[in-house]
């Protein structure tokens, strides 16, 4: 019986965090109960929260798997070889692509991160955190082959993930779309120059 039931609960919560996901999308986190996640899961609202003790930590749980969704893309780019500044510049641009289609296009999911964002949710703090570190690595690797100058790589990680900040985080990219600014493409350019790549204007 232990063994079905390990194989059971963890399926379940993901069939949770999918259904919630997709609640979400369609009538927008501040409207969603959990008795309508339960009932398009065919479950009482107290087998939900056999999984999840509120709301919010669906909530958290949807957002955890959306960032770790850029998570992974990040890292898979960071992980692979060749030349730093082009990998540093598709990293860039991915996370940027990735957090525009999953939040600012969709308005209710943009509502969920607004929400997220005003609670100051620890899951947020740690997804930047990690998105800096693997930005760190790929500048660790440029400096280690002499693309990039020889710099303190926390500080540089840091102020290249603040640099990028109007590109990556969800409210400021729609706060910002119709505002006069550096495109992205502009912007990368800055934050290569500011590594000491000598192509950055090229």
């Amino acid at each position: 019986m232990t063994l079905v039931s390990e194989h059971i609960e963890p399926d379940t919560r993901e069939r949770i965090l999918v259904v919630a996901e997709r609640l979400f999308r369609q009538i927008g986190y501040q409207k969603t109960t959990v008795a309508d996640i339960a009932k398009e899961l065919h479950m009482s609202p107290a087998n939900v929260y056999r999984f999840f003790d509120s709301k919010k930590a669906i909530h958290t749980g949807v957002a955890r798997t959306l960032m770790g969704g850029v998570e992974g893309a990040a890292a898979a780019i960071a992980a692979r070889p060749g030349p730093a500044a082009p990998r540093l510049r598709e990293l860039l641009a991915t996370i940027h692509r990735m957090n525009t289609e999953r939040y600012v296009g969709d308005s209710k999911l943009h509502e969920m991160v607004a929400v997220a964002m005003e609670e100051n949710w620890d899951v947020c703090e740690a997804h930047m955190l990690l998105i800096t570190e693997i930005i760190g690595r790929v500048i660790a690797q440029g400096i280690e082959t002499g693309e990039f100058r020889k710099a303190d790589l926390q500080l540089t990680a840091m102020c290249a993930t603040t640099a990028m900040m109007r590109f990556f985080h969800p409210q400021m990219i729609a706060q910002c779309a119709t505002k006069p600014g550096p495109s992205i493409d502009q912007m990368i350019d800055f934050v290569l120059a500011g590594l000491g790549w000598k192509g950055a204007t090229g």
